[in-house]
C-alpha cells in the first residue's frame, strides 16, 4: 500500500518554530515531487509548499514566503518543511501529497494532487 505519514505537529506559540516531516510507506518520497498543504477550519485547502524531484523548491504559498522552507532529508526519506516566525493564522491540519510524478503544479490555482495523502498533522499556532 503506498501512503504518506505526517509527523511533528503540536502547539506552537506565536513566533515559534516546528519542523513536520513526511515519510511514505511503500515508496520512498525521494523518487516523487512532494507537496504539503493545509486546510484551516472552515477554509478551503490550500498548497503551502511543494518540491520536484530534481529542481527543488518549486512553490511557496504568499503566505509563508521567508518564514517555511522545504527540503528533502534523503537520509532518513523524507520531506521537511520548517516553519518559523509562526502566527496564529498558520493553525491548521497540514497534510503531506504526490502524484507520483517528477514535478508538481502547486502554483496552479486550486491545485491539489490526484494522488496519495497522508493522514494531516495538526499546527495550532497560540498562546
Amino acid at each position: 500500500q503506498l501512503r504518506l505519514v505526517e509527523s511533528g505537529g503540536g502547539l506552537v506559540q506565536p513566533g515559534g518554530s516546528v519542523t513536520l516531516s513526511c515519510g511514505a510507506s511503500g515508496f520512498t518520497p525521494n523518487t516523487y515531487a512532494i507537496g504539503w498543504f493545509r486546510q484551516a477550519p472552515g477554509k478551503e485547502r490550500e498548497a503551502v509548499s511543494c518540491i520536484n524531484k530534481s529542481d527543488g523548491p518549486i512553490y511557496y504559498a504568499d503566505s509563508v514566503k521567508g518564514r517555511f522552507t522545504i527540503s528533502r532529508d534523503k537520509a532518513r526519506n523524507t520531506v521537511d518543511l520548517q516553519m518559523n516566525s509562526l502566527k496564529p493564522e498558520d493553525t491548521a491540519v497540514y497534510y503531506c501529497a504526490t502524484e507520483f510524478m517528477e514535478r508538481m503544479s502547486c502554483g496552479d490555482k486550486d491545485y491539489l494532487p490526484f494522488g496519495a495523502w497522508g493522514q494531516g498533522t495538526q499546527v495550532t499556532v497560540s498562546l
